[in-house]
């Protein structure tokens, strides 16, 4: 008896400990422990929900938590009407210096365009799409318009997920880990959505270690600094720079690496600004090995005006006089202030594009996408290339870019009409090395990783 007692009394502190960790943000009554930040859209609070209304003239406004938050399990339900998008800032911060982009942080997006990207994460007025749900196209169909969802948000150390009625929708391991608030946004909005409303209730937060376990069934995305997570280390995926050193790596026209022209700085690989001229400088850089199929994924930043690419089949025989080593290109450019944006046919030199072959243009695989490409200008952008036999993906900040398949009467048609038409059976080779370009301007890259297909 003496042992079930204490057992009782054990339980009764435990339970007690956890249900002081859970706390309503929202009290269902009024709105107090929140203020608004940035715009001037209205907040209040109807049936037990605080409901936001578009308003004509204002930026984004949020609603924000006073206190700030670290590691927690987020529970929410929300309501949006039709043709809105909005969200949950998680991490967040304000800086009424920075005008209309004043709040800045991880946002859970809600939207109701046949996009479907309910649960992904924006970093709002920072570093853009974290997790598009292309990442897990098969969950789009969670989030049910006009119907209160349930979300759920586990923020724990590096680790960020979140789920939609149950359904796993990202996975995100995160390059830093922040304390910030949260806040409810009501998106900055014109026409027919001025006045339309945003819906939140059942607002609930526990918080949680930094360790936390908990399982995921979305595939995972990470942003740690030239890492690999233990996940992606079982999955086979390897480092192709080590963020340190120049070992795997050499000049296209050289057998070692190039001794000006390039430099490594705070876990950032650098090519220098030279005016513009290509390989003229150090020269471009290639793997010391070839791959055949595989998963390339990195991260990089452009300057204004810039111009770089990522190759891959690349053969350092061919061309060995001036210019750039020969291989199919993933185009790194300024589209707005570079001239080579409007040369080619239809765009095929622009960011993402299969350079001088085929455009880069994500509204081709997205539905009602809002732009042809998001782009992070003046921050990092995500490139992935998936070479699988002889099909092809490009990928720009998780969205698909480009496909072909190489070989076949188009490809061939592609390549007759291109600049690579006098190189023999250019990109059809079963393998070859990969590159990053010198084009004589200046482009950052880090997270270089990739990931071998049997």
């Amino acid at each position: 008896m003496r042992k079930l007692i204490t057992l009782v009394a054990f339980l009764t502190v435990v339970l007690s400990v956890n249900a002081q960790k859970s706390i309503d943000l929202f009290n269902g009554k009024n709105l107090k422990g929140w203020k608004a930040l940035n715009g001037f859209a209205k907040f209040e609070v109807e049936n037990n929900a605080i409901v936001g209304t578009s308003t004509k003239g204002s930026p984004s406004t949020y609603l924000s938590t006073k206190k700030e938050y670290k590691n927690f399990i987020l529970e929410y339900e929300i309501k949006i009407d039709e043709t809105l998008n909005g969200g949950v800032q998680i991490r967040s911060h304000y800086d009424p210096s920075k005008g209309n982009e004043s709040v800045f942080g991880p946002q859970i997006e809600a939207e109701t365009s046949t996009r479907r990207w309910n649960g992904g994460i924006f970093d709002q007025s920072r570093y853009g799409w974290r997790y598009t749900v292309e990442y897990n196209p098969e969950v789009k169909t969670a989030y049910i318009d006009g119907e209160w969802n349930k979300v759920k948000v586990i923020a724990s150390g590096n680790r960020i997920a979140t789920w939609i009625n149950g359904v796993n929708i990202a996975n995100l391991v995160e390059e830093k880990v922040e304390a910030g608030f949260i806040a409810l946004q009501v998106h900055a909005a014109s026409g027919a959505k001025i006045g339309k409303k945003t819906r939140w209730k059942n607002i609930k937060l526990t918080e949680i270690s930094d360790d936390y376990k908990f399982e995921t069934t979305a595939p995972l995305i990470s942003y740690l600094n030239n890492e690999l997570t233990k996940v992606e280390k079982e999955n086979g995926w390897k480092m192709l720079w080590d963020g340190k050193t120049t070992n795997g790596w050499r000049g296209a026209k050289k057998d070692n690496f190039p001794d000006k022209g390039w430099s490594i700085n705070d876990g950032v690989l650098s090519v220098h600004a030279s005016g513009g001229a290509e390989s003229e400088n150090g020269g471009d850089i290639v793997t010391t090995r070839p791959y055949e199929n595989f998963i390339l994924e990195l991260d990089f930043k452009f300057t204004d005006g810039a111009n770089s690419g990522i190759k891959y089949f690349v053969d350092t025989n061919l061309n060995k006089g001036k210019g750039s080593a020969i291989g199919c290109e993933f185009q790194i450019l300024d589209d707005n202030k570079h001239p080579d944006a409007k040369k080619g046919v239809d765009g095929n030199r622009t960011l993402s594009s299969l350079y001088d072959l085929i455009r880069g243009d994500a509204q081709e695989y997205i539905p009602s996408l809002y732009t042809k490409k998001y782009v992070n200008k003046g921050s990092w952008n995500r490139a992935r290339i998936v070479v699988d036999g002889q099909k092809v993906q490009h990928f720009l900040n998780g969205c698909k870019m480009v496909e072909y398949v190489r070989g076949t009467q188009q490809w061939k048609a592609l390549v007759k009409y291109s600049k690579y038409k006098n190189w023999p059976n250019f990109g059809e080779a079963k393998e070859g090395l990969i590159l990053l370009q010198d084009h004589g301007d200046e482009v950052h890259f880090k997270n270089i990783k990739i990931k071998e297909l049997n």
